[in-house]
C-alpha cells in the first residue's frame, strides 16, 4: 500500500464506525496519514486523545480494525476515482478557504464538480423538508433569480425547500452559461442518493456545479450527519436564507450555525397562523432581516440588480469626514470603542457616535463590544 497517496488513508478513516470528527482531526494531527492507518491497526503508538480514546474503550479499537479489513484504503480511493471525486484533506492547497479557520473543520471533504465556484458570491437558501406549495415556489423564485444574477446558491439538497431552490438555479442555467451555479453539501457518500428522488439533482449539480460530503463512498444518511451537513452550508455561505422553517428542525440549525459564524440570516415571512411560518417568522422578530423578493437579497450582498446586467454596485452611503477616520482606523482590524476613540484621537462619546453611524449605513458590525468592517473596503 505504500504507493498509495496520503489522501487514500484519510478516505478510508474517515468512513469508520466510532470514527467522528473530533477523533480523526485528532489522529491526523498527531499522525500522518499512513502512520493513523498503522494506529488504527495497532501497529503504531497511539498519542494525545486518539491513545486515550483507545485505552478507555477497547471495543473501538476492535471496531476499527475491523473496519480496516473490510475497507482498506485502496478500495475506497478506488471508489473516490470510480465516482470521479477529488479527495481534499484540510490543509490540501485545493481546500475551501471558508472552512480553514471555522471552529470545526472537516478533516476531509469529497468533492465532485467546480471546487472555483467556492471563490464567487454565495447564498445559502434551506428550509424545511414539509414545503407548501408557496415555499417551494418562492424556494424555486429565489434560486432562478439569485442565479441569474450571477449568484451560486448553497443547499444542503434535501426535500421541499432545498431541492426546489436548486431547480430555480439549474433552470437560470438554460437561458444562459453566465449564471450563478448550484453548490450542494450532502449529508451521505456519493454514492448513496438521499432522498432518492433527488437522483436527477445531484447528477445535474455534480455536473454543473459542485457536489460536497465530508463522508466517504458508501456512508449511509444517518440521522447525527444532518446537523453536521447545516453547519458547512453556513460556513460556505456569505449569507443564510430560511424560506419557510416550523419552530424546530435542520433550517433552524444552519440559522443558529451562521450567526455563530456572524454570517447575516436572512428569512422570507408568512402567515402568523401557519406552522411552516413559525421558524422564519420567529427569526424576522429575532433580527433577522425579511426577505420579499430577490433584490432584497442583492441588496444585502451590495449588487444593483439591472435586467440586463448585474454590476457590482455599493449601495451604502460613503463614509465622510470623521466617520471615514473611524472607518479606516477599524478597517484592518477589530476595535473595541476605547481602542477607536485612541487610534483616531476622539472622545469615548464622538468614537461611538461615529461607530453608530458607520453601523446603522451597513459599514461597520458589532460583536461583545467589538467593532470590524463589513462588506468590501474602500480606502
Amino acid at each position: 500500500m505504500t504507493d498509495l497517496p496520503p489522501h487514500a488513508y484519510v478516505a478510508a478513516l474517515a468512513g469508520f464506525r466510532n470514527m467522528n470528527i473530533h477523533r480523526l482531526s485528532a489522529l491526523l494531527r498527531h499522525h500522518e496519514p499512513e502512520e493513523a492507518w498503522a494506529v488504527v491497526l495497532g501497529e503504531h503508538p497511539a498519542v494525545g486523545l486518539i491513545a486515550q480514546v483507545l485505552a478507555a474503550n477497547p471495543p473501538v479499537r476492535a471496531s476499527w480494525r475491523r473496519c480496516a479489513a473490510e475497507r482498506p484504503p485502496e478500495r475506497v480511493w478506488q471508489q473516490c476515482g470510480d465516482l470521479g471525486l477529488e479527495v481534499l484533506v484540510l490543509g490540501h492547497p485545493r481546500y475551501p478557504a471558508g472552512l480553514l479557520d471555522d471552529r470545526l473543520p472537516p478533516p476531509v471533504l469529497f468533492a465532485r464538480g467546480d471546487l472555483a465556484l467556492l471563490e464567487g458570491r454565495r447564498v445559502g437558501i434551506v428550509g424545511t423538508r414539509n414545503a407548501t406549495a408557496a415555499g417551494r415556489a418562492t424556494a424555486r423564485l429565489l434560486g432562478h433569480g439569485l442565479a441569474a444574477a450571477g449568484v451560486h446558491v448553497l443547499s444542503g439538497l434535501a426535500r421541499g425547500v432545498d431541492g426546489y431552490a436548486h431547480r430555480g438555479v439549474l433552470a437560470a442555467a438554460t437561458d444562459s452559461d453566465s449564471v450563478g451555479r448550484p453548490i450542494a453539501i450532502v449529508a451521505s457518500g456519493h454514492d448513496v442518493i438521499y432522498p432518492r428522488e433527488h437522483a436527477d439533482l445531484w447528477a445535474a449539480v455534480g455536473e454543473s456545479g459542485l457536489l460536497l460530503s465530508e463522508s466517504p463512498p458508501g456512508t449511509p444518511p444517518e440521522a447525527h450527519r444532518f446537523p453536521l451537513r447545516n453547519r458547512i452550508v453556513a460556513a460556505l455561505s456569505e449569507l443564510v436564507i430560511v424560506v419557510e422553517s416550523r419552530e424546530r428542525g435542520g433550517s433552524l440549525i444552519t440559522a443558529s450555525e451562521a450567526i455563530d459564524r456572524s454570517i447575516p440570516v436572512m428569512a422570507v415571512p408568512g402567515p402568523v397562523d401557519r406552522r411552516s411560518s413559525a421558524g422564519t417568522n420567529r427569526l424576522i422578530c429575532d433580527g433577522a432581516t425579511p426577505v420579499l423578493g430577490v433584490d432584497d437579497v442583492l441588496i444585502a450582498l451590495s449588487y444593483q440588480n439591472d435586467r440586463s446586467a448585474v454590476m457590482a454596485a455599493d449601495l451604502r452611503p460613503r463614509p465622510r469626514g470623521v466617520d471615514l477616520a473611524v472607518y479606516r482606523v477599524i478597517a484592518d482590524d477589530a476595535r473595541t470603542i476605547d481602542g477607536v476613540a485612541l487610534l483616531a484621537g476622539l472622545s469615548l462619546v464622538d468614537a461611538a457616535m461615529c461607530l453608530a453611524r458607520l453601523e446603522a449605513n451597513g459599514w461597520v458590525a458589532q460583536a461583545d463590544g467589538w467593532f470590524e468592517r463589513t462588506g468590501s473596503p474602500f480606502r
